[in-house]
């Protein structure tokens, strides 16, 4: 029989870690993790009972489920932020969605946990925490605070996929500090939905956002647009103008496009960004503006660097921090969400709500999305125009359904029995081999293909690797 212990190294140590769950199997997995590896570790079954270890001593590292049946992990994770701020707080889920992994990070959470997780998801956190204790180095953390909870009112930040969720934590992590962020990712997939999401939660959030699509202004115009011009100082200047910059003074600006500026425009914007000020067109007075900068872009912009086309200063000024968007086809487990959000937007008031059927959806996931968030929502309201109550695969366009990948079954002459049956554990144990074996060794979307829970996957693991001598 395998053990925790066979798998992880033991080690031994001083530090302190606390397990907050209410479901024993959920908290005694972690806890028994952590022990292995070396915590001292102890177990609180609801609030109550953590708010009465928070002052027992100081806790280097706590696992804390959203759902406590009473005081949530929320109000948990606000009282150790106040009282124990050195702390690393880990919220655990079972319910877990990118939006609420923004808010936990976005109000001090070190990481954030959806349910089944892994060995090695704990281990993870557990060795980066003991590291930055051992080498005594003092990180302060850059989320910041932020009075904000739940969903921004005015920004559908859906999805539940992996790469989702870590692209949200990031965004939580920089909301609450003044660096410029810069959003890399293909057309549609959401970049100045992000944007805004990072300037809700800022300092910044009360004053105004700012957005420039900077490959929609002309060349020779992006300049005034952005920084004003003075009367008189070209063709047509007959007025004295503030520029976008200057409107966005208190708040955010979001260079959109980024990487289709040039050279020249380029320079410019690079003062900008290192001396806090800016000049009109036509005028020798600088002007001081406090504008926290986001900007976006759907090249490569290393290559752009490489190819001549983007100052490599101004790069690496822009992105001081990068958020890198994963395109919808990389995450398919949100596309029934997204979908079932932008079918709602089409209900009149006291209408019949519309639903998608099964076929419909396979066509959806399956499509590959070039256009990605903003094709689907094209397609979604179009197939709705096109249904009464419920969405079939003959309300999608022609193209979505001819991507479908035609399943086709070999067909043989005749059918051969095996003179020696596998069991069925052996059939189960082969084709977990296999599912594996497509997912790249990720257990947690195995077990979704699979439709099993974290536990049963890592059992029949176990089962199939286990010395039949035994």
């Amino acid at each position: 029989m395998l053990f925790l212990r066979d798998i992880i190294p033991c080690v031994k140590s001083d530090f302190h870690a606390l397990v907050i769950d209410d479901e024993p199997q959920v908290s005694g997995f972690v806890a028994q993790v952590l022990r292995t590896n070396g915590w001292i570790v102890q177990e609180a079954r609801n609030a109550e009972q953590a708010f009465d270890l928070l002052g027992e001593r100081d806790w280097q590292l706590v696992f804390c489920d959203v759902v406590l049946g009473g005081p949530d992990g929320y109000e948990v994770l606000r009282s150790f932020s106040e009282r124990q701020p050195k702390a690393r707080f880990v919220l655990m889920t079972g319910h877990g969605s990118a939006a609420g992994a923004l808010d936990a990070t976005a109000i001090g959470a070190y990481d954030y946990l959806v349910k089944p997780f892994t060995i090695e998801d704990v281990n993870r956190i557990s060795n980066m925490v003991r590291d930055r204790y051992q080498s005594r180095v003092s990180r302060r953390s850059v989320t910041g605070e932020t009075t904000s909870e739940g969903y921004v009112s005015d920004i559908p930040l859906i999805g539940k996929s992996p790469k989702f969720v870590e692209c949200l934590k990031m965004v939580g992590r920089v909301s609450g500090t003044n660096l410029p962020v810069l959003i890399a990712g293909e057309s549609g997939t959401g970049k100045e939905v992000v944007a805004k999401a990072v300037h809700h939660r800022s300092v910044h959030a009360g004053n105004a956002f700012v957005t420039v699509n900077c490959g929609a202004i002309p060349v020779e115009l992006i300049e005034s647009e952005l920084f004003g011009h003075t009367k008189g100082s070209f063709t047509g200047a007959d007025r004295e103008r503030t520029g976008l910059w200057e409107e966005a003074d208190g708040g955010t600006i979001f260079l959109d496009e980024i990487t289709e500026t040039n050279p020249l425009f380029q320079v410019k914007l690079l003062r900008a960004l290192q001396e806090g000020e800016i000049r009109r067109v036509g005028s020798n007075r600088t002007v001081k503006v406090d504008v926290r900068v986001i900007a976006a872009t759907n090249r490569d912009i290393e290559e752009e660097v490489k190819n001549g086309r983007f100052r490599q200063d101004l790069m690496y000024r822009l992105n001081a921090v990068t958020i890198h968007l994963p395109p919808l086809r990389e995450r398919r487990e949100d596309i029934q969400l997204l979908a079932e959000h932008f079918v709602k937007q089409v209900h009149s008031p006291g209408a019949q709500a519309l639903r998608f059927s099964s076929e419909a959806l396979g066509f959806l996931e399956n499509y590959q999305w070039p256009g990605n968030i903003r094709e689907l929502e094209n397609a979604v309201l179009h197939a709705a125009s096109m249904s009464d109550d419920v969405i079939y695969p003959e309300h999608l366009s022609a193209q979505i359904r001819g991507a479908q990948k035609s399943l086709r079954v070999s067909e043989t002459p005749e059918r051969i029995l095996p003179d020696v049956w596998p069991t069925l554990n052996e059939m189960e144990e082969k084709y977990v081999d296999e599912v594996l074996s497509h997912t790249g060794g990720n257990k947690q979307a195995a077990a979704r293909i699979l439709n099993i829970d974290r536990k049963t996957l890592t059992r029949i693991i176990f089962r199939s690797k286990k010395d039949p001598s035994e």
